[in-house]
This record gives C-alpha cells, structure tokens and sequence, in this order.
C-alpha cells in the first residue's frame, strides 16, 4: 500500500516562511524524480518545484528565488522550504513523482495573508 503524507502547511504571514515536508510508505523514492505540485482555488494543479534523482532542481518561475526543494532519499522525505511567502502562494500543497504519479495524497493547506 503506498501513501503520500504531506504537512507542514498552516497560515503565514506575507514575507514569512514554512518548511513543507512529504513522507512515504510503501515506496522507495530513491532514482526517481519527486516534485511539488501546488492548486489555489478555481486553478488547476501547477508544477512548482521539480528534483531529479541526481539532484538537479527545476522551479516555477513564479517561485524561482524563493522556494528550495530537497530531498533525503534515506527516510523516503521530501522537503519544500518557502521563504518570502507571497499572498499568490496560496493553495493545497501536494508531492509526488514528477512524471509518472503515485496516488495524489491529501496535501497541505498553506494559506499566506498580510
């Protein structure tokens, strides 16, 4: 059974910061390529940020400067540290493989007002 769980979402202020994290059962994410996806209301699903199995790291634009995506294939984690937060950044937070998806987890909420 696998299972994607993400937290560390909650409300911040604009400018502030959060450290999203995304944990897995069931699966092992080392050589594949997990992503950041985030969905403001009335919006679809967006790619923000993207790491390769190597490493490599891909951005939005939109967030390009702001967010860092990690990974610590050894506890099956992912990381997503968003500094800088803007009002825009609003959504539900969702990991996963970046091309071929496991089941969408629940996500986490992060709400950023001024």
């Amino acid at each position: 059974q696998v299972q994607l769980v993400e937290s560390g979402g909650g409300l911040a202020q604009a400018g502030g910061s959060l450290r999203l994290s995304c944990a897995a059962s069931g699966i092992i994410f080392r050589g594949y390529d997990m992503a950041w996806y985030r969905q403001a209301p009335g919006k679809q699903r967006e790619l923000v940020a993207r790491v390769t199995w190597s490493g490599t790291v891909d951005y939005a634009d939109s967030v390009k400067g702001r967010f860092t995506i990690s990974r610590e294939d050894a506890t099956n984690t992912v990381h997503l540290q968003m500094n800088s937060l803007k009002s825009e950044d609003t959504g539900v937070y969702y990991c996963n493989r970046a091309y071929v998806w496991l089941a969408w987890g629940q996500g986490t909420q992060v709400t950023v007002s001024s």
